[in-house]
């Protein structure tokens, strides 16, 4: 059984959230992470399950296709609802491959070699190609990631939200790549924020946020957030 702690938010009765911070083409951790979720359902049931990525699946690590294709292909916990958030990385990764020239210059220097070598590309080839090479099923997932989702006292986005502002009003560009504006906030944002995107030394727990991009691309472990009524509890691989 995972090892609890107070959360600062709630969860409604019979609900519980594995939430899964930024992968980065680390396709063997994820589905050891995704076989230490199986295993915690198997010994705990409950009636609502849900399991969330924040984003990032793609860039700097091995592997990027193969953490597409794993999620492409529906639920990895068979009968378990799964939501999948964009992050600035699948975000570029479009913009790029619809010819934004800035778009593929910054895809290129921030992981982009990589995640295209997974699909067999080269980064130094015409961007025009790139698209006829990833498979329509992976772009389909791609574009189709959410921004959000909410569940009880929870909002989980990729990266954060700009301080003083109504979440109506949040840009979506901020919802997958604001910092230090956020970062460095005590605002209450009417939920408690989950995120990745700043990577940091093992998860950190605030009053307003919880962020869970633990750096698995940087040798370090990837993290899964468990929520459940009214305390949180950690899963690493």
């Amino acid at each position: 059984m995972p090892d609890f702690q107070p959360a600062p938010g709630s969860l409604p009765p019979g609900h519980r959230v594995y939430a899964i911070g930024d992968v980065h083409g680390c396709d063997d951790q994820l589905a050891s992470l995704h076989a230490m979720v199986a295993a915690d359902l198997a010994a705990r049931p409950v009636a609502a399950p849900l399991l969330l990525h924040l984003g990032d699946y793609v860039d700097r690590g091995p592997a990027s296709a193969g953490v597409v294709a794993r999620l492409a292909g529906g639920s990895p916990l068979p009968g378990v609802p799964v939501v999948n958030l964009m992050g600035n990385h699948e975000r570029t990764m479009l913009d790029a491959l619809h010819g934004e020239r800035a778009a593929v210059t910054d895809w290129r220097i921030s992981g982009g070699r990589e995640a295209l070598a997974s699909w067999g590309l080269d980064a130094d080839g015409d961007p025009a190609l790139w698209g006829a090479g990833i498979p329509a099923a992976h772009l389909d997932f791609v574009r189709g990631l959410a921004l959000h989702h909410r569940l009880g006292g929870y909002l989980f986005v990729h990266a954060g939200l700009r301080p003083g502002l109504a979440f109506e009003d949040q840009s979506p560009d901020d919802l997958i790549r604001i910092r230090h504006a956020f970062l460095n906030s005590d605002a209450d944002f009417g939920a408690v924020v989950v995120h990745g995107h700043s990577p940091t030394r093992g998860p950190v727990v605030k009053a307003n946020r919880i962020g869970i991009d633990t750096g698995a691309v940087f040798g370090r472990e990837l993290t899964c957030l468990v929520l459940e009524d009214d305390r949180l509890a950690f899963l690493q691989a």
